[in-house]
């Protein structure tokens, strides 16, 4: 399929998904007529919830990739606002840290974005690492409020770092410059992605039929050991055969979507131990069966800077 334009291989891509859906979509209506009998039941209704937001998901997605490079922008841009607002709800933050954290929304957020626009690669890369974490403690104390100052600033900046930073490395992918794959770099995004959130829901579905062995109970209680084997390889195999979107050939597919569903993976836990700690069992309820806005993207948020370097690293000019 790789003789088809950029668009046409989207949009075979989306036609794809979809089809997996409404199969998804049979399916738990099957098993909610047939197993559950039209009752409660936690394990059916958590799965056909699901399947209800990835159709939502894949909508939103759809429609921002109608507007390019613009759209896409302004949709990570929207969910970096929606995940540090969520971060920093649950954070311990005092009042001394509201004018930190009111320049890390509407000054910090921004010109990240803003510098993915331009494609100012140089600071895009250490605006918000170096520049925005030493302005924010700067901010900080200046409210003269030292107790717990260190924990309180730390806590924004890695706000910023998960929920800012780390997302905008997908929008950052319309930036590359990869020979002979010009005006298909949306298709970058599609790969990440579906990578990415394939391993998480085949995780679930191999956690689910063989899971046995707990990997981390006191951290997410639902992973196992199985669960972790099954979706990370089959997540593996998915990225390999999706090599003809990308400028991969097949066994580079197959290596780096092993290296950002372990990155996802890793996330997942990172970001769990940050809501066992806080006392909460998701960052928000956004998104009906799947919580808040940062509980769809823990794993982008790991995988998607490894995501970008390597192929900067390994493929652009």
């Amino acid at each position: 399929m790789q003789h088809l334009t950029p668009q046409q291989q989207t949009l075979w891509l989306f036609a794809g998904t979809a089809v997996v859906l409404v199969i998804a979509s049979l399916i738990g209506w099957i098993l909610k007529l047939r197993v559950a009998r039209n009752q409660p039941h936690g394990t059916i209704d958590n799965l056909n919830s699901r399947i209800k937001a990835w159709w939502f998901m894949v909508a939103i997605i759809g429609l921002a990739f109608l507007f390019g490079k613009t759209g896409v922008l302004a949709l990570f841009a929207l969910a970096s606002f929606l995940a540090l607002r969520e971060f920093l709800t649950i954070a311990p933050t005092r009042r001394g840290d509201h004018i930190a954290m009111w320049v890390s929304f509407f000054v910090i957020l921004p010109l990240q974005y803003f510098l993915i626009a331009i494609e100012w690669y140089g600071l895009f890369s250490i605006f918000i690492p170096v520049y925005a974490f030493l302005l924010l403690p700067i901010v900080a104390v200046m409210a003269g409020q030292v107790k717990e100052f260190l924990p309180r600033s730390a806590t924004v900046q890695w706000g910023l770092m998960i929920c800012v930073f780390c997302i905008s490395h997908v929008p950052a992918l319309l930036t590359l410059q990869i020979p002979g794959y010009a005006g298909r770099n949306l298709l970058l995004i599609v790969f990440l992605i579906l990578v990415v959130q394939s391993s998480d829901v085949l995780q679930y579905v191999w956690g689910k039929l063989f899971g046995k062995h707990k990997i981390a109970p006191d951290v997410s209680p639902s992973k196992t050991v199985e669960g972790f084997v099954g979706g990370v390889a089959s997540a593996a195999l998915l990225g390999a055969s999706l090599y003809w979107i990308t400028p991969f050939n097949f066994w580079q597919a197959g290596l780096i979507a092993l290296a950002i569903a372990l990155m996802g993976f890793c996330g997942g836990l990172v970001m769990s131990a940050i809501k066992r700690d806080r006392g909460v069992k998701d960052w928000g309820n956004m998104i009906e069966g799947h919580g808040g806005m940062l509980d769809r993207l823990d794993s982008v948020c790991f995988s998607a800077p490894v995501f970008f370097h390597l192929t900067r690293y390994w493929w652009t000019l």
